[in-house]
């Protein structure tokens, strides 16, 4: 986590939706989940006593506790670099039992953009193995394996932990990936969709780019949810008995 912006950019709008409007944002997972209930985890504070700074995401599968998870992730991902930071993650109760929610929240445009930046051989031999495993699960196979590397690397990387858990774990690790597209930011240089129109042409065109098919066997498993930074009504509060 870098330094959180302050009243703008996707890691304050998701921090000031978990921190002021925790039901609202809740029940709008839930609906799109088909979750009954959601806990979201806590972060890591940071050791120095500045407020928002540092304060630690969990990263690659730091949430589980499962060691043989763990043996085996390392074998599928370099333990080396940067792995996966996820801007909230949460247990949600489902029909089937409990699930992991990994969330990746955008502000603008230009965050979906990212290439892989390994640099040791080995490392990067790794990712690209496991990026191939995740392309049979996710894709079409039209596109080379290349193209998961960049320009939308992150957006590969958190289909790949998903293919991890759900695919090369025995039992499966029960998990979804929510992707938080936020509109109405307005940041000078940045291209920031105003609407949930404004985000699906570069959507389609990054699910093109990696040949997703939409009819894997994990698309259930994949959410979308757009979120206005400022919604200009109250959010509707809660029936009560």
């Amino acid at each position: 986590m870098g330094t959180i912006g302050m009243g703008y950019g996707s890691e304050w709008h998701l921090l000031r939706y978990l921190g002021y409007h925790r039901d609202y944002l809740s029940r709008e997972v839930l609906k799109i989940t088909g979750g009954n209930s959601i806990h979201w985890l806590d972060f890591d504070f940071s050791r120095e006593n500045i407020p928002l700074k540092d304060d630690g995401e969990l990263k690659g599968l730091k949430f589980i506790s499962d060691e043989a998870v763990h043996k085996k992730w390392r074998n599928f991902w370099p333990p080396r670099g940067n792995s996966q930071n996820w801007d909230a993650v949460g247990k949600i109760q489902t029909g089937n039992g409990e699930e992991w929610l990994l969330v990746e929240a955008k502000g603008h445009l230009g965050e979906i953009k990212s290439s892989c930046g390994a640099t040791n051989i080995e490392s990067r031999q790794k990712i690209v193995t496991a990026l191939q495993a995740t392309s049979q699960t996710f894709s079409n196979l039209t596109k080379p394996v290349e193209n998961w590397l960049s320009p939308h690397y992150q957006y590969a990387n958190r289909l790949a932990v998903l293919h991890f858990l759900m695919k090369e774990c025995e039992p499966s690790v029960k998990a979804r990936l929510l992707f938080i597209y936020f509109y109405g930011e307005n940041r000078k240089n940045e291209e920031c969709p105003q609407s949930k129109q404004d985000w699906l042409p570069a959507i389609s065109k990054m699910n093109e780019w990696l040949g997703i098919n939409k009819n894997n066997d994990l698309a259930g498993r994949i959410h979308i949810l757009y979120l206005p930074v400022n919604p200009s009504g109250r959010p509707p509060r809660p029936a009560t008995n």
